[in-house]
C-alpha cells in the first residue's frame, strides 16, 4: 500500500527551488495526470500503482535505495519506450564537496578512508555485504555519478541530461529498452572485459579496475557526448577514478593482461583488443582485417601516434598489412619503435 509516498505538484514545488522545479518540469509535465511523483525506495510502491504513466519522478535519494537495480527495473516495467524517468543522487563527488573544511587534515584522511572501506567496499564484497546491510539497511551508500548513470543504462534507460541542485545530482532519462538483468556486474579490483579476438572470438581480457562500477555501460554514451582523444580514449572521461588515473599513468592496470599473453589470447605486439561496441565503430574492411590476427599488448598506436579516429584506423591497417607479409620482422620493428616513443618521448594513449 502506498502511504504518504505520492507527492502532488504543490507539495513538490514547496520542497524545491524554483530553478530545480523548472528544470524537472522542462522534461516531465509536473501538473499532468500522466506524471507520477513519488518519494520512495521500495519498488513495490511503484508496481502497486493502478494507473499508467508516461513520466515518473522519484525524489528519494538513490543512495538510500536497498536494491537499486531492482528499483530501476520496476520503473522500467511501468513505462513504455521514450517515457521519462527522473531520479536524484548524492554522488561521491558532491559528497566530497561538503568536506572542504577538513580537507587535507589527518582526521579527514582517516575518516574518508574508513568511510570508503565501509560504505564502498563492504557492499561489493560477498562475505562483508551482510554486515554492511545489517548495519545500514542499505542507506547512505557511496555511489559515483558514473555508477548511477551506468546502472540506469543497464536497466534500459538512455541518459538525456543531468544537473546538480542543492548538493544532489538530478538525472533525466528515458526508457529505450528492457533491462539487461546483469547478474554479474564488475565490481572488484581485478576484473575481466569482453573483447573481440581473433576470428571474432570473444575473449576475456584481465585488467585492474580504473573506472567506477557499471562504467562499461556508458561506453557508447561517452563517445557520443564527449568524443575521443587521438581516436582512442574518451575526452574528459569522468568514469575514471582518482586511483585509476594513477594506475593508468604507469600502465599498472594492464599488468594482469600478461595472463592473457600466457593463455594465448594476446600476443606482445598487435592491435588493441576492443569491446564489441567500439569494434562496431570500425569500417567493415578494418573489422575483417583485425580479426585475422590476435590482438596485442603493445598496439601500433604508439608507433604512429595518430591524432584522430581515422588516423587510428589507418595506423592499424598499415601495421596489419606489414605483419601479414613479414610477421616477425614487423613485430620486432614496431616493438622497438613503440618502446622508444613511450620511454623517450613519453607517448601516452590518454
Amino acid at each position: 500500500m502506498i502511504t504518504n509516498l505520492i507527492l502532488d505538484p504543490i507539495r513538490m514545488h514547496k520542497s524545491m527551488s524554483t530553478e530545480l522545479f523548472e528544470y524537472v518540469n522542462n522534461y516531465c509535465c509536473i501538473n499532468s495526470s500522466n506524471t507520477f511523483i513519488v518519494h520512495t525506495g521500495d519498488s513495490m510502491n511503484i508496481k502497486n500503482s493502478e494507473n499508467s504513466f508516461d513520466s515518473i519522478i522519484n525524489l528519494f535519494k538513490v543512495n538510500d535505495i536497498r536494491y537499486v537495480n531492482k528499483f530501476f527495473e520496476a520503473i522500467n516495467g511501468e513505462l513504455s519506450n521514450n517515457d521519462m524517468f527522473i531520479c536524484c543522487v548524492e554522488t561521491i563527488e558532491l559528497r566530497n564537496k561538503k568536506k572542504q573544511l577538513l580537507k587535507g587534515s589527518i582526521f579527514n584522511i582517516g575518516y574518508e578512508l574508513g568511510e570508503f572501506i565501509f560504505l564502498r567496499i563492504f557492499p561489493k564484497v560477498k562475505f562483508l555485504k551482510k554486515i554492511y546491510f545489517a548495519i545500514t539497511q542499505g542507506k547512505n551508500r557511496l555511489i559515483s555519478k558514473s555508477e548511477t548513470l551506468g546502472r540506469l543504462v543497464s536497466c534500459g534507460f538512455y541518459i538525456v541530461d543531468f544537473k546538480e541542485f542543492d548538493g544532489l545530482l538530478y538525472v533525466v532519462s528515458k526508457k529505450v529498452d528492457n533491462p539487461s538483468f546483469d547478474m554479474h556486474p564488475s565490481y572488484g579490483a581485478l576484473f575481466s572485459m569482453a573483447r573481440v579476438g581473433k576470428e571474432y572470438k570473444i575473449i576475456k581480457v584481465f585488467k585492474l579496475r580504473t573506472m567506477h562500477p557499471y562504467s562499461e555501460y556508458l561506453q557508447d554514451y561517452m563517445f557520443e557526448k564527449n568524443g575521443s582523444l587521438n581516436g582512442d580514449k574518451v575526452i574528459n572521461d569522468f568514469r575514471i577514478s582518482i586511483f585509476g588515473k594513477i594506475l593508468r599513468k604507469f600502465w599498472i592496470d594492464e599488468i594482469p593482461m600478461l595472463l592473457n599473453l600466457i593463455k594465448g589470447d594476446l600476443k606482445i605486439v598487435g592491435v588493441r583488443p576492443l569491446s564489441v561496441s567500439k569494434f562496431n565503430m570500425y569500417p567493415k574492411y578494418a573489422q575483417e582485417a583485425r580479426v585475422k590476427f590476435k590482438p596485442g599488448l603493445i598496439p601500433p598506436f604508439y608507433v604512429d601516434l595518430p591524432k584522430d579516429f581515422n588516423g587510428l584506423v589507418a595506423s592499424e591497417m598499415k601495421y596489419l598489412k606489414e605483419h601479414e607479409k613479414r610477421p616477425i620482422f614487423t613485430d620486432l620493428k614496431y616493438f622497438f619503435i613503440a618502446m622508444s616513443n613511450i620511454l623517450v618521448k613519453g607517448a601516452r594513449s590518454s
